[in-house]
């Protein structure tokens, strides 16, 4: 029983690193996105402006869907050390 927790506990903390490093990815290439956007260029059509404007709002919104899944995640294992420290 204690083995399987402990299991459980480090699945759960993995997770919540994978889904805050593609997070902070995901955000990285939404701003690069949203940088050339803002940029001045001389033959850059109106599609393209707004090309980019989509993708960022993409990789932006999915960023923050990852950030509150590892911020889930961290609330368990939270819950999940308060148990074990009460039944100590």
């Amino acid at each position: 029983m204690r083995n399987r927790k402990i299991q459980t506990a480090a699945m759960l903390r993995s997770k919540m690193v994978d889904f805050k490093q593609f997070a902070i990815t995901l955000l990285c290439v939404g701003s690069f996105f949203y940088l050339g956007t803002i940029l001045p260029s001389g033959d850059k059509a109106i599609i393209d402006t707004y090309v980019y404007m989509g993708a960022t709002i993409t990789f932006l919104g999915i960023s923050i869907v990852f950030f509150s899944l590892s911020k889930k995640y961290k609330k368990i294992l939270a819950e999940m050390d308060d148990q074990d420290s009460l039944k100590q």
